[in-house]
């Protein structure tokens, strides 16, 4: 990938943690403290990963929904190229 700014992944590589459990769930922004009316939808995500000591830290963050969409269709091209092996 000449020219793009995105790392190179090595299939070889030591993978370092591992996801154990995966949780999403639908929100819609109502109100905020600045802005008395939002009416925004989003997708709260929440990773729980553990590493090879043990450990488990939990992760989460929040998408808009072109983001999510953005998201779920690299899933997709994740798994295509993954049944093709």
């Amino acid at each position: 990938m000449e020219g793009s700014s995105e790392p190179l992944l090595d299939a070889k590589a030591q993978v370092t943690n591992q996801l154990l459990d995966f949780q999403w769930k639908l929100g819609m922004a109502v109100s905020s403290d600045s802005c008395r009316s939002l009416k925004y939808p989003y997708v709260a995500v929440m990773l729980t990963v553990g590493d090879r000591s043990g450990q488990v830290t939990n992760k989460s963050f929040e998408m808009t929904i072109p983001q999510f969409q953005n998201f779920y269709r690299q899933f997709k091209e994740i798994a295509a190229v993954i049944e093709t092996v």
